[in-house]
């Protein structure tokens, strides 16, 4: 008997060994019924059978050897997907979800060839087909199964920056209400003016973690456009920086119109990030240059300093998530979460616009942001 016709066959007869061995898998298993534990395991048999039943060419089969195969099959893949995001909910681990697809494999083919009493050669070519169709269906339950982990995690970080703004608050407005009622000195106004700063640069980090959790969930960076004077702000993201660090002293080099519509609360996010980069990444504090310039229409905001370069491998991923700099790589303690070029980069894709960098020993390290003077 051909495999696909002995699959059809005995499913009842394979789901219930599938249901024993789920049965294993504790604790998870331990809560779930019977049909919980048999969960698209007769879908997922008879798509197979279904898909081995259909003619393939020697070349299809090369194409799905190599993952690039000729068109999936729906009922299997939903079926694989469904299996996936079912096992997550109900508390299995990757690995115990893979190990079901392993352990049917091993089972279908125990059986069948148990039943066989003279193999020819096309026995071989049922085994490889019933093969690839348990790797296309485990392929898109460990994708489904991941993606549920992923958002089960940013769904989490999401509630978790939604919670921390609360004591936060309460933490930078009584300190504020202690700086304004109360007459310190000394070491209690030192440590009341530590307090403040280190609860904004906290606020600051938590913003960072929802703008990129937002970002993974989908969902783009939103702007509210408004006429503004980047001049401005940036004077303002300098006075910022430099809050609290007497030895921060950016220039600031204005040259033309440097007006346009854009959205202020993004531009000073950008701002404070550029700035911030430049001087934690600088070897001198007192030597980093933002400039802005006015173009027909658009405006130029370089951000420049010297200091370690960005190695050229690095330069491709700088503005991705939660990467490491050259000098945290060197031990460096760091103070953010490497979310900060990242959300330069939203605010400047937000704004249609563009951002390059470039590093070297000798010319240092230069940010250089075009924005249109009307953003979309």
């Amino acid at each position: 008997m051909r495999l696909s016709e002995f699959i059809v066959q005995q499913v009842d007869r394979i789901v219930d060994e599938w249901e024993q061995f789920a049965k294993t898998i504790t604790p998870a298993a331990e809560a779930m019924d019977r049909s919980a534990l048999r969960d698209h395991a007769r879908a997922i048999l008879l798509a197979a059978a279904r898909d081995m039943s259909k003619p393939q060419t020697p070349g299809e089969q090369a194409a799905k050897a190599k993952g690039e195969g000729p068109e999936k099959t729906p009922s299997l893949d939903q079926a694989g997907a469904s299996h996936g995001e079912l096992r997550h909910t109900v508390g299995f681990d990757l690995v115990q979800m893979t190990s079901e697809f392993r352990h049917l494999r091993a089972c279908v083919i125990r059986l069948w060839v148990d039943s066989l009493e003279s193999p020819d050669m096309a026995y071989f070519q049922d085994m490889i087909r019933f093969n690839e169709a348990i790797d296309e269906a485990l392929a898109e339950s460990t994708a489904a199964y991941a993606e549920q982990v992923n958002r089960s995690r940013d769904i989490f970080l999401a509630i978790l920056g939604h919670d921390l703004r609360v004591p936060l608050q309460a933490v930078s407005m009584s300190t504020e209400m202690l700086l304004r009622k109360t007459r310190l000195e000394g070491d209690a106004l030192k440590c009341a003016t530590h307090i403040k700063r280190g609860t904004r640069h906290m606020a600051v980090m938590v913003n960072d973690l929802l703008e990129l959790v937002r970002s993974r969930l989908g969902k783009s960076l939103p702007i509210e456009l408004a006429p503004m004077d980047l001049a401005e702000a940036a004077h303002a993201a300098i006075a910022d920086a430099c809050a609290g660090n007497p030895e921060c002293d950016p220039a600031l080099k204005i040259l033309g119109d440097v007006s346009g519509n854009w959205d202020p609360g993004r531009i000073a996010q950008l701002l404070q990030n550029l700035i911030g980069n430049a001087l934690q990444h600088g070897s001198n504090k007192r030597d980093v240059t933002v400039t802005l310039r006015g173009e027909q229409d658009a405006v130029q905001l370089t951000v420049h300093n010297f200091g370690i370069p960005i190695p050229a491998d690095a330069i491709a991923t700088i503005f991705d998530p939660l990467v490491r700099s050259a000098d945290e790589e060197l031990g460096q303690p760091s103070t953010s979460l490497g979310l900060g070029l990242f959300i330069v980069k939203e605010v400047v894709d937000a704004h249609q616009g563009t951002i390059e960098v470039s590093s070297s020993e000798a010319d240092g390290t230069l940010f250089t942001v075009v924005l249109p003077r009307s953003a979309p």
